[in-house]
């Protein structure tokens, strides 16, 4: 019984303090509040109103990931398998591809106004509009109910990204300010990021478009506005009209994997020659075959290949993964076109922990090889120094981090 009483005694003495602590650094966060956030808004021309406005009743989210409080260190999050990484074929589950495209289409009819207004001023093709559209936000259905002023709060004053995220406060402020969008009407996914498209709120006074002509950018509930937004982000970041996004090809086994990557692009007739073809079994069209392509291969040998244009990388800006460059380019030749799934397998790849990942990388970085960064994500620069350690070793190349190279690639 006094074990008892000593262990009760202990976990209230330990809730106690814990509820001291963050009554204590929510007082520091008011106080940053006032004397960071507001001189550097009010800089920014936002009015003392809509500062009010926007942080009234607002207080710490606690439950956000990422988070360091005031006087304590970063911590190494536990290792733990993440599919979109390790395991490519996940991403395209049947589920996400076939409800993207079928409601896709529904939207290309319902939308077709503004679609084809977006594509004929930007060149950005109504398909890739939709695609993206629905990847971020379900074409609008996924309730986005986070408080924005909040969510970026919380991370600008104690987030292992605080710098980033005050500038991205900041710019919240100024889209308030502007009359966008009422303040506390500013609703954000966990991370942050605004509206149907998804935007960061920097990128929210970059690139978001009025596409209705109200004289307002409204991304939360406006569709022709989302629509427009997508389209001219996508502009602005060289979307070259005219050009696909890429095509899915067979590449024969005496084409290396490790010719992977933006940087090493080359002709796509080039490509040809070296026996790369389309797996539909048609040729390239004209104008693409006197275009650069490069070879993308999510998967390594275990999983489709691509010849990828300049436009996949123009994707790759609204999201930095190679697999969502991917789901949009092939969720809008579905809707479009379509198109069936993948003629190439996904393989049984995975089943690492970033932190295998990770150690191969630096391994592979200690014998000269550029992969990236040591950060547990097999991107392109470490698929092509695996295949390209392992043509070196006389292995057979596959270009994809395996469980046997954790004993024979890792000391």
């Amino acid at each position: 019984m006094r074990t008892l009483l000593f262990s009760v005694g202990l976990a209230l003495l330990a809730h106690s303090a814990l509820a001291q602590d963050r009554a204590a650094v929510e007082r520091q966060f008011q106080s940053w509040l006032q004397d960071t956030i507001w001189p550097q808004a009010r800089a920014q021309g936002v009015s003392r109103h809509t500062m009010t406005q926007a942080f009234s009743g607002v207080s710490l989210n606690w439950d956000l990931p990422d988070l360091v409080a005031p006087g304590s260190k970063a911590k190494t999050p536990k290792t733990q398998r993440q599919a979109e990484f390790g395991s490519p074929g996940k991403y395209f589950n049947a589920g996400s591809v076939q409800g993207a495209t079928s409601m896709g289409r529904k939207m290309a009819n319902r939308h077709a106004t503004a679609l084809a207004r977006a594509e004929a001023k930007t060149g950005v093709p109504a398909r890739i509009i939709l695609a993206i559209w629905g990847r971020e936000s379900g074409y609008g259905q996924v309730p986005i109910r986070h408080d924005a002023f909040r969510v970026l709060a919380t991370k600008g004053f104690m987030s292992t990204r605080a710098e980033y995220f005050t500038e991205e406060l900041i710019a919240a402020l100024q889209i308030a300010d502007a009359g966008h969008i009422e303040g506390r009407a500013m609703k954000s996914s966990w991370a942050g990021a605004l509206g149907q498209p998804q935007f960061m709120p920097s990128s929210f006074l970059a690139f978001a478009a009025d596409g209705n002509g109200d004289g307002r950018a409204d991304i939360w509930e406006s569709q022709d506005d989302t629509i427009a937004s997508i389209a001219n982000y996508l502009a602005q970041h060289g979307w070259v009209a005219g050009r696909d996004w890429g095509f899915e090809v067979t590449v024969p086994q005496a084409v290396s994997c490790a010719l992977e990557g933006p940087d090493q692009g080359r002709l796509i007739r080039d490509w040809e020659v070296m026996g790369v073809t389309r797996v539909s079994g048609k040729a390239f069209p004209a104008h693409e075959r006197a275009g650069e392509g490069y070879l993308m291969m999510p998967a390594g040998r275990n999983g489709p290949a691509f010849l990828v244009t300049p436009n996949f990388y123009v994707l790759k800006e609204y999201n930095k993964s190679d697999l969502y460059a991917l789901f949009v380019g092939h969720v809008g030749d579905r809707i479009q076109y379509g198109v069936g799934d993948f003629r190439g397998a996904w393989g049984q790849v995975g089943g690492l922990y970033r932190s295998d990942v990770a150690r191969m990388q630096k391994a592979l970085e200690r014998q000269g090889h550029d992969v990236g960064g040591a950060d547990g994500l097999p991107g392109f620069k470490t698929r092509r120094s695996v295949g390209r350690w392992q043509e070196a070793t006389g292995r057979k190349p596959t270009c994809f981090p395996e469980k046997k190279m954790k004993t024979t690639l890792v000391p």
